[in-house]
């Protein structure tokens, strides 16, 4: 990823394309770690809770279709 930013002026449509400072580098850095953070914390718990899912349905002793259609 280019260390630049993309500014355009709307009044004129003047397009300019500047350096980052060292500050919104370390700034887009740390947002990208919290997103793929977030994504990775989403992810787990999304597999938590079809292992919960599938335990469940294992107790039970009935398929993803036949719990379907017991609560449809």
């Amino acid at each position: 990823m280019a260390d630049t930013k993309i500014v355009v002026d709307c009044s004129t449509g003047e397009v300019s394309e500047i350096e980052l400072t060292a500050e919104e580098v370390a700034q887009r850095t740390a947002d990208a770690k919290a997103y793929a953070d977030e994504k990775a914390a989403e992810e787990a718990d999304k597999a938590a809770k079809a292992a919960e899912k599938a335990a469940l349905l294992d107790r039970l002793g009935i398929t993803a279709e036949e719990a379907t259609l017991l609560l449809g």
